[in-house]
């Protein structure tokens, strides 16, 4: 075997895999790696290859020591420890990734730092035992088919599972057949959604990833944004989801809404900066949003109880004394 066309991508290899600043390799701990793999050299081989990878671009540097405590590091990784640390806890919540899957991301995530960062980033991650993950382990193939499917404006078409308990308590499932146009994927409520339109109708519709089964992408072109939406020329994922509370859709509406001042920072960051603010009283702010009109807008409203009065439109007010009387019904 040619060492020395090999050996100096195996010292990055190795200094990518073990050293970190607070733990470096000597040349005297290089050489005995490289010889587990068959390499002989000598110090000045191993000189000679860092400077080489320093030379294009590498960013390696030597810290000084006594004996073996010294040594070199790679010091810039495409990702840095805090990095990892916030996708891993991303994998690891995220509820439509199997178990299975979140055990080999994470394995992959932990490649991305050094060996003994890996092993700190076991006891400074958390995983929730209980948490509820799915089940499909399609998911992976499903959500790569339905990215090309967006790209080549196609429709697709899979089976869509719904839990259902009957009259004898007895947990089941329910399959229904779907065939739309995809437009957009939407994480947002620890949820992976399809925005989409459903071919019998004129409107988008949002589907969880996690429940769809057998995905298979058609030689028929998708309908235009502009058929089932406001959108004149393409989806606008960012407004789309701005709009949406727990994933229901309907129709865009402007709100106004009365809130107390505590309320403040949680409007500015659930519709962003550049919404509308007024004076009302000492108490209470005035502001008018766009939102989707929909039971899933009129219970997140509800959650501030008094806190938040809705001034319109006036389906919304409806809506809302609805809901509320029917809360009251059941407490009777």
């Amino acid at each position: 075997m040619p060492n020395k066309k090999i050996r100096t991508l195996l010292i990055y290899q190795l200094l990518e895999k073990y050293s970190d600043e607070n733990h470096p390799l000597c040349g005297a701990r290089l050489i005995e790696l490289l010889a587990e793999k068959g390499i002989d050299c000598d110090r000045k081989s191993i000189y000679r290859d860092i400077d080489a990878l320093k030379e294009i671009g590498f960013d390696i540097l030597f810290v000084k020591g006594r004996g073996s405590n010294g040594g070199y590091f790679l010091a810039s990784r495409k990702f840095q420890l805090p990095e990892v640390v916030l996708l891993i806890d991303a994998v690891t919540s995220a509820g439509f990734i199997t178990p299975k899957k979140t055990a080999a991301l994470v394995d992959k995530l932990k490649s991305l730092v050094s060996e003994e960062q890996a092993k700190s980033l076991v006891s400074q991650v958390y995983v929730n035992p209980t948490a509820s993950k799915c089940d499909n382990e399609e998911i992976y193939i499903i959500i790569d088919s339905l990215h090309d499917a967006i790209i080549q404006r196609h429709k697709v078409s899979f089976t869509y599972r719904r839990r259902n308990v009957d009259f004898r308590k007895n947990r089941k499932f329910t399959d229904k057949s779907f065939k739309v146009s995809p437009y957009a994927l939407i994480w947002k409520d620890d949820h992976y959604y399809l925005v989409c339109n459903n071919e019998k109708y004129d409107n988008l519709m949002n589907l969880r990833i996690d429940r769809m089964k057998k995905l298979h992408i058609l030689n028929e072109s998708a309908r235009h944004i502009s058929e089932v939406s406001a959108y004149t020329s393409e989806f606008d994922t960012q407004d789309y989801s701005s709009k949406m509370f727990n994933m229901f859709s309907g129709e865009d509406c402007e709100v106004s809404l009365i809130c107390d001042y505590n309320l403040l920072e949680e409007m500015l960051d659930r519709f962003g900066v550049s919404i509308p603010l007024s004076y009302h009283d000492t108490e209470h702010f005035k502001t008018t949003v766009n939102a989707t009109l929909s039971d899933g807008f009129v219970s997140w409203l509800m959650q501030y109880g008094s806190a938040v009065c809705v001034l319109s439109p006036p389906e919304l007010v409806d809506m809302i004394k609805q809901k509320a009387q029917s809360i009251t019904d059941v407490y009777k």
